[in-house]
């Protein structure tokens, strides 16, 4: 007998077409090509590069120490960029530089929770100041060619005024009207950073506001079910996978099950775990400076250990290293016998305060 399984619904953002609503977030310090070349090797259907300022892209030269910050392989397509800035008059060279190193998309940041700078605006800050951010996404809009999607990251305010609220809706509104195909909104305000609860509500209003528009979610995603909770209990196209995908590259594929009406697969083995420890290591090996992965991995490693049986102790010998050799013996001295893995029981999410 046939059983009947729902069909796992696409994600169209613009010209791409994806087979998992499940993407790959922009994570400042994380999402750098290793994270996101692997994060496509365990299903993710496009990834985010991690947010770069206006003028550093446009300054950037073909520099080894540097090259990363542009780097794509055949295998990394598609793969967004995410520009954020001050100056509206700096977005298109820099936004030029990325579609010439062949990101199939750009992505505006008016998300991040930054301070303002020397007192301009970026990131989320810019939601205060409508007229600021149209003009940044019309001077991108003209400047990328109309195949490559301009998308926008926002959260829902700077803060909960009515005020704030107005002019997140002036903002989305005049940039689907200027031509972006997919915005992606995080449930929290600007004044918010990440403390307190992400308003999924916020998330059902604008999906009902816009049904006909590509809508992602964001915030609260720890871990699969999340994602998936988040798709049908607001109605959004898809979602980005963020904190909930550091040193879990497995989120894309126990989402693509359970979206199919299957069961959460079991949690990686031992060994799985080290696979993907060791090629996540390979890769940034290749483009940081000799002998300096274990500094970027070392952050990594402290969320791979949630899916060790002894994650405690895993996680206290990562702080620890200092050098790829010291990085690679830990590996050694926890990884080498196959065990069952477990799911980390907080997957991604900030620890109590004390007390």
């Amino acid at each position: 007998m046939l059983l009947n399984h729902p069909t796992i619904p696409k994600l169209q953002i613009g010209s791409l077409t994806l087979d998992l609503p499940v993407v790959q977030a922009a994570l400042s310090g994380y999402s750098d090509w290793p994270m996101r070349t692997l994060a496509r090797s365990f299903g993710a259907p496009y990834t985010i590069c991690e947010v770069m300022l206006d003028h550093f892209v446009a300054s950037l030269r073909d520099r080894e120490r540097t090259r990363r910050f542009l780097m794509l392989t055949d295998a990394d397509h598609p793969a967004g960029a995410q520009l954020m800035g001050a100056d509206p008059a700096e977005f298109p060279e820099a936004a030029r530089r990325l579609v010439k190193a062949g990101f199939d998309a750009i992505d505006i940041n008016f998300g991040c929770p930054v301070k303002k700078v020397l007192g301009r605006c970026r990131g989320g800050f810019h939601l205060g100041q409508p007229e600021t951010a149209l003009e940044i996404v019309r001077r991108v809009r003209d400047t990328v060619p109309d195949h490559i999607p301009v998308t926008l990251k926002m959260r829902r305010g700077v803060d909960d005024s009515q005020g704030s609220r107005d002019k997140f809706f002036e903002i989305l509104e005049g940039a689907f009207a200027g031509g972006i195909t997919a915005v992606t909104v995080h449930g929290r305000t600007v004044e918010q950073r990440y403390i307190g609860p992400s308003d999924w509500e916020f998330l059902k209003e604008i999906c009902s506001t816009w049904p006909d528009r590509t809508i992602l979610g964001s915030g609260d995603l720890f871990c699969a079910e999340d994602c998936v909770r988040m798709i049908h209990e607001t109605g959004v196209h898809g979602v980005t996978a963020a904190r909930g995908s550091i040193g879990n590259p497995w989120i894309f594929g126990q989402c693509r099950e359970l979206l199919a009406g299957r069961p959460l697969p079991p949690p990686p083995s031992v060994h799985d775990q080290r696979d993907a420890l060791l090629q996540h290591f390979d890769f940034t090996d290749r483009v940081y400076p000799s002998g300096k992965a274990y500094r970027q991995m070392r952050k990594f490693g402290l969320r791979y250990a949630d899916w060790h049986p002894h994650g405690g102790r895993v996680r206290a010998d990562f702080i620890k290293v200092g050098s790829n050799e010291s990085w690679l013996e830990v590996l050694d001295k926890w990884y080498r016998a196959d065990q069952p893995g477990q799911y980390p029981e907080n997957p991604g999410r900030p620890k109590p305060p004390a007390g």
